[in-house]
C-alpha cells in the first residue's frame, strides 16, 4: 500500500478536505475558464482515450477549435503534444492552467478524460461539463476504491453535475445508474440492444470495419479505421455525444473516418519482419480479453503475449489478467511493467499464478509455454525471438507512455523504440524483409 493510500485510509476526512481546497483554489486562481467553453468529460474503465480522440476529430471536422486532455495527448487547437505525466487526469492546478490556455487560444470545446481518482479527489471541482459520456465500468482501481460498488458510484458522480448531454453505454449492466440524474438530454448507445445510437450491418476486417451508424434521425455508413468491436463501441459513444450536442451527421461521419490510429492503442510496429508486432495499453482483465478476442481470429500462426501489471495498484486483478493471457495465447511472457514501490518479482509471480490455469484442459507449463522474465526489454526480446512467419506478438501495459516508474524515480521508456531496437538486433530493418529460419 502506498503512503498516499495509507494516509487516505487513516484520515479520510482531512484528505478529502485538502483535495477539495486545492480544487477550489485552482478553479478561482485561473479565472473559472470552463464557464466560457463547452467541456466534454469522458469517464469509464476502458476506451476513454480513444473516445476523446474521436470526439475531438468530429468537432474539428465541424470547424470548431478544440482542446483535448487525454492519457496520451494534449491538444490546443492545431498544436498537440505527448502527455508525459503518466496521468489520465492531472492535478487541479494543471487542469485549470491548461483550460485557461485553451480559452486564451480561442477553443470553444474541450474534451477531457475524467478518471475516478480525479472525481473523488475534486480535481475537476467547478468545471461546468456541457456533455458527459460513459464507456464502461469493469474491474479496476480496487486498491483505491476498495469495492467495485465504490468505484462505480464515484464514476456516477460525474453525471450528477447536470450536463446538457448525458451519454451511457447500454451494453454495460450498470448504465442506468448513470442516467438517474437530470440532464438536458439523455442518450444511450449499444451494439446489441435497442438504444438511441446503434451500429448495424457490421463488416469487420483486419484493418477496421464498415458499419451503419443508426441515429434517431439518420442512418450513415461509416468506413472505420480502428480494429475491433470495442472500438466500434467507442465510436458509438463519440457519435452519441456529438449527436446530442447538435453536430451534423455529416461531420460525425467524416470525423470518425478521419481517425487512422490512436497512439499506443493497437499500434503496429513494422521493421520488415514476417510476423506482426503490436503494442496496446490494455491494463485490465476486460480490456485484455477484448483485445485478444479481437486479434485471435486473424492470427495464422501463434499468438505470443508480453504483459505485466502496475505496482501500488489493484492487486486482485493480477492473476485474472494472467489467466486471460494464458487462455488466449500460445506463449505468455510475464515481465515487469511499472512496479512503483512494490517488489517487481512479487508482481510477476502474482500475474504468473493465473497463467497456468488459463487454458481449459491444458496446463501452461513454466519455461515452455510461459516465462517469467524480470527485465522488460529482455521479455520483449524473448517474445520476438520466438516469433515466426504468421505469428502475432502483442505487448501490453505501457502503450505510448514515455517513462516507467521504479521506486520513486522515473526512467525513460518508449515501447515502440525498444521493440524497433530489438527487431534491429535480430536483423530486421524498415523496408527490408528477412526470412527467419524455423
Amino acid at each position: 500500500m502506498s503512503l498516499k493510500t495509507k494516509i487516505k485510509t487513516r484520515f479520510p476526512g482531512f484528505v478529502d478536505f485538502t483535495h477539495k481546497v486545492r480544487g477550489v483554489l485552482a478553479y478561482y486562481i485561473y479565472g473559472r475558464p470552463s464557464k466560457r467553453m463547452r467541456v466534454i468529460g469522458i469517464t469509464g474503465t476502458n476506451g476513454k482515450t480513444t473516445t476523446c480522440h474521436l470526439v475531438t476529430k468530429i468537432l474539428e471536422e465541424s470547424n470548431e477549435r478544440v482542446g483535448m486532455l487525454s492519457t496520451t495527448t494534449f491538444k490546443i487547437g492545431a498544436k498537440d503534444w505527448i502527455n508525459k505525466t503518466n496521468m489520465t487526469t492531472m492535478s487541479p492546478f494543471a487542469i485549470q492552467k491548461m483550460l485557461k490556455q485553451m480559452l486564451d487560444a480561442g477553443c470553444t470545446y474541450v474534451v477531457m478524460e475524467t478518471s475516478s481518482h480525479a472525481i473523488d479527489q475534486h480535481r475537476i471541482w467547478g468545471i461546468r461539463f456541457y456533455a458527459v459520456g460513459m464507456t464502461n465500468v469493469t474491474h479496476e482501481h480496487l486498491d483505491y476504491h476498495k469495492t467495485f460498488n465504490d468505484y462505480l458510484e464515484t464514476k456516477v458522480k460525474l453525471f450528477s453535475l447536470r450536463p446538457r448531454v448525458a451519454v451511457a453505454n447500454a451494453d454495460d449492466e450498470n448504465f442506468e445508474k448513470f442516467l438517474q440524474f437530470s440532464a438536458g438530454r439523455h442518450l444511450t448507445y449499444s451494439q446489441t440492444k435497442r438504444a438511441d445510437i446503434t451500429a448495424r450491418k457490421i463488416l469487420p476486417s483486419a484493418s477496421g470495419s464498415i458499419f451503419t451508424l443508426v441515429t434517431p434521425t439518420v442512418q450513415i455508413t461509416i468506413d472505420f479505421n480502428l480494429t475491433g468491436l470495442f472500438n466500434i463501441s467507442n465510436a458509438l459513444c463519440a457519435a452519441a455525444i456529438c449527436y446530442g450536442m447538435g453536430i451534423e451527421p455529416g461531420f460525425i461521419k467524416s470525423g470518425l473516418q478521419a481517425v487512422k490510429n490512436i497512439p499506443g492503442r493497437l499500434e503496429k510496429v513494422e521493421m520488415g519482419q514476417d510476423f506482426t508486432v503490436m503494442i496496446d495499453y490494455a491494463v485490465t482483465p476486460d480490456s485484455l480479453e477484448k483485445l485478444y478476442t479481437t486479434l485471435k481470429p486473424g492470427v495464422r500462426g501463434k499468438m505470443i503475449a508480453v504483459l505485466g501489471s502496475c505496482g501500488d495498484r489493484d492487486k486482485t486483478k493480477r492473476p485474472i489478467m494472467g489467466s486471460v493471457a494464458g487462455h488466449f495465447n500460445d506463449i505468455v511472457i510475464v515481465t515487469d511493467e511499472e512496479p512503483y514501490t512494490e517488489d517487481p518479482a512479487v508482481i510477476i509471480e502474482q500475474v504468473a499464478a493465473g497463467v497456468e490455469r488459463g487454458k481449459k484442459g491444458k496446463k501452461m507449463r513454466p519455461d515452455e509455454d510461459y516465462f517469467k522474465i524480470s527485465d522488460r526489454r529482455e521479455g520483449i526480446k524473448k517474445a520476438l525471438t520466438f516469433a515466426r512467419r504468421g505469428d502475432l506478438v502483442i505487448i501490453t501495459g505501457m502503450g505510448a507512455q514515455e517513462f516507467r516508474v521504479v521506486g520513486n524515480k522515473k526512467f525513460p521508456w518508449n515501447e515502440r523504440k525498444v521493440i524497433e531496437e530489438e527487431l534491429g538486433k535480430l536483423g530486421y530493418n524498415k523496408g527490408v524483409h528477412k526470412v527467419k529460419s524455423s
